[in-house]
């Protein structure tokens, strides 16, 4: 496999305050990377100097595809919180669509092509009934599923989410890995988890983040050496 992301002696953190230190990760296409560790451990903090959210102190972050260096990826991102402004008059449909809002417009407008792509994202997610509907009338779990639909709209190289358990009930949970594993054939995921089991389940790789980072490449991992890198500060 090709590397699409790699990560090199990163340190990153927040108004002078290091969160990581030590980072070295390299992500290949179509890897299943589970990133798992204690609260307040830089799960999150990763995932936005990954996705170049978030400038580290020292290190770099290079992208690739194919083999060879490029200035950016298709991202698609699913936040552990979303800043969404549930009272702003857009639906369903309008919210998915605004995922593909970086691709290019024909006379600035979408083409019937990503319409189609957004109907069919919403078939994928299960959401067509909802998709006329204002996002303010919508239950936590409904907007998961919407926010959901809009990361994977553009197809992307790499889809990454940040405890994308929330607010959804285990009967989606149980959809989302397997749609997740149909999507993992066209892309990397890299998946930010508390549900460890499942994680684990479902990962090829694993990611332990405790103020550093400590890479496992088999799912096979000891319970004792998951509990030292959650112990571990």
């Amino acid at each position: 496999m090709e590397p699409i992301i790699k990560l090199t002696g990163i340190a990153a953190g927040y108004e002078g305050k290091t969160v990581l230190s030590g980072v070295n990760l390299t992500v290949y296409d179509h890897d299943f990377l589970g990133v798992i560790g204690p609260n307040g451990g830089g799960k999150t903090t990763l995932m936005r100097v990954l996705l170049r959210l978030l400038k580290p102190s020292e290190g770099r972050v290079e992208y690739f595809k194919e083999g060879r260096p490029v200035k950016e990826l298709t991202m698609g991102y699913l936040p552990q919180y979303s800043n969404i402004d549930r009272k702003f008059p857009i639906s369903v449909y309008e919210v998915v669509l605004s995922g593909l809002c970086r691709q290019k417009k024909f006379l600035g407008r979408y083409t019937a092509l990503q319409h189609e792509q957004v109907r069919s994202t919403i078939r994928k997610m299960e959401i067509e009934q909802i998709a006329k509907r204002p996002i303010g009338t919508l239950s936590g779990g409904q907007l998961q599923r919407v926010l959901l639909a809009r990361a994977i709209v553009s197809v992307p190289d790499v889809l990454v989410l940040d405890e994308p358990n929330t607010y959804i009930d285990k009967h989606f949970q149980a959809q989302m890995y397997e749609m997740l594993k149909q999507l993992n054939r066209e892309c990397a995921i890299v998946i930010v988890s508390h549900d460890i089991a499942t994680v684990l389940e479902n990962a090829t790789h694993i990611a332990c983040v405790n103020r550093t980072l400590h890479y496992h490449d088999s799912v096979h991992i000891p319970m004792e050496d998951i509990e030292h890198h959650f112990r571990n500060i």
